[in-house]
């Protein structure tokens, strides 16, 4: 082999490396810890702010690195093919392109970038300086692939099309949850937050049937009685009907000026909105009204439940117990394996439960029973659905209060 064949595969190494640099690089820099960087650089790290304001400039990073890649790879198999060529005649093309091929692939792209990944915050800071160098240098042709880009991505672009959807917003979080950087706790925070605007009141209200209420006429021991049976702070008041709410009176006022005033003067004017207004659009409401609690209201004028403040919240955080309520577990497991179900429960929660996958119109257990049954049940009724064997347990005045969930074995 001639002093020539000595420096081209000299060359076809340096080119090869070189390859494995701007590999590793673009791992390194796309999979570094911003968090972690940003917090090196708000502590005074000055290579940290270097390195992330270079991660920042994304568009131009991987651009100077792309170009830099393809130049030397194309320059490695143009001076393979000539060298194989050289040595080969005719035959050495096919010997050049599978020789660079296996050859780039393993050492200029796969070793670099699994190294490269297992190292990204390391490796970033050590090829910092060369790295920038190159974008520098590369900064004309940067410019010219980006308005290339920006055309090409108008062009393309839809202009319904939402930059990060829901789902993929919720993926994110799931797989920052299971990657440890945030718990379980503000995982489930940040997925009610991201799923609040998809909620109506009809989701969270209390409905008609369970609203504890009091007569616009009632003695006031009547009304006392009923705050302490309760615990609630707030009652409606109604006058003809359930669908006549006239009024909401606040503990604290009635106590302060029952042997003063009547019902009537005590009360504050209701709330109201209509179904399907979205929780984040009432819970503007209720601030704006400075109010704890509004009337839903069906198409036709009657009164489907009542939303609080707490309801809506309590999407947001979870369950707010406070001192004075008892905390009854809606799926309750029992020894046969069977489950004993609140039918005030949230349907979801049984959908979730238990897996069905029927599309209903109800909102709770209760809903879903009637709608199974077609009729209003009696205790010891009976039904099937999606594979569960459902007894009715407890009836209430106008719902069904409990019921018992089997999973039929199956097949």
């Amino acid at each position: 082999m001639d002093y020539s064949g000595i420096l081209t595969i000299a060359a076809l190494v340096i080119l090869v490396l070189c390859s494995g640099f701007f590999s590793s690089a673009e791992t390194a820099y796309t999979s570094i810890n911003r968090a972690r960087i940003k917090h090196m650089a708000s502590e005074g790290d000055r290579r940290a702010e270097k390195v992330l304001k270079l991660a920042e400039n994304y568009d131009n990073l991987i651009s100077s690195i792309l170009i830099g890649n393809n130049i030397v790879n194309i320059l490695a198999s143009s001076l393979a093919t000539v060298f194989f060529v050289r040595i080969m005649g005719g035959s050495g093309v096919s010997v050049a392109t599978a020789v660079m091929t296996v050859t780039i692939l393993l050492f200029g792209e796969v070793a670099p970038k699994s190294i490269a990944r297992a190292t990204s915050d390391r490796l970033a800071f050590a090829l910092y300086p060369a790295v920038n160098a190159i974008v520098k240098l590369l900064t004309p042709f940067n410019f010219l692939m980006g308005q290339w880009q920006k055309l090409v991505g108008r062009l393309a672009q839809k202009d319904d099309a939402p930059a990060v959807t829901e789902g993929e917003l919720i993926t994110l979080v799931e797989e920052a949850e299971s990657g440890g950087e945030i718990d379980e706790h503000e995982s489930e925070l940040i997925r009610s937050a991201i799923e609040f605007n998809d909620l109506n009141v009809e989701d969270v209200l209390t409905p008609r049937v369970d609203i504890v209420a009091v007569h616009v006429d009632d003695d006031m021991r009547t009304v006392a009685m009923r705050f302490s049976e309760s615990g609630y702070s707030r009652l409606p008041v109604y006058e003809d009907d359930m669908d006549d709410i006239v009024g909401i009176l606040h503990e604290k006022d009635f106590y302060r000026s029952r042997n003063l005033l009547s019902l009537r003067q005590m009360m504050t004017k209701p709330v109201t909105v209509m179904e399907g207004t979205h929780l984040s659009d009432m819970l503007k409401l209720l601030q704006r009204t400075k109010a704890h609690m509004a009337v839903v209201m069906d198409e036709y004028g009657g009164v489907l439940g009542i939303v609080t403040l707490e309801d809506i919240l309590e999407e947001l955080v979870g369950e707010i117990w406070d001192e004075h309520d008892e905390v009854v577990e809606e799926f309750q497991p029992m020894p046969d394996g069977s489950w004993r179900v609140d039918c005030s429960a949230s349907l979801d929660d049984l959908r979730e439960k238990f897996g069905l996958k029927g599309e209903y119109e109800s909102v709770t257990v209760n809903g879903w029973v009637l709608e199974a049954m077609g009729t209003f049940p009696q205790t010891g009724d009976r039904f099937e659905c999606e594979g569960l064997d459902v007894l009715i347990e407890r009836i209430g005045k106008r719902k069904v209060e409990w019921i018992r969930v089997r999973e039929k074995m199956q097949n």
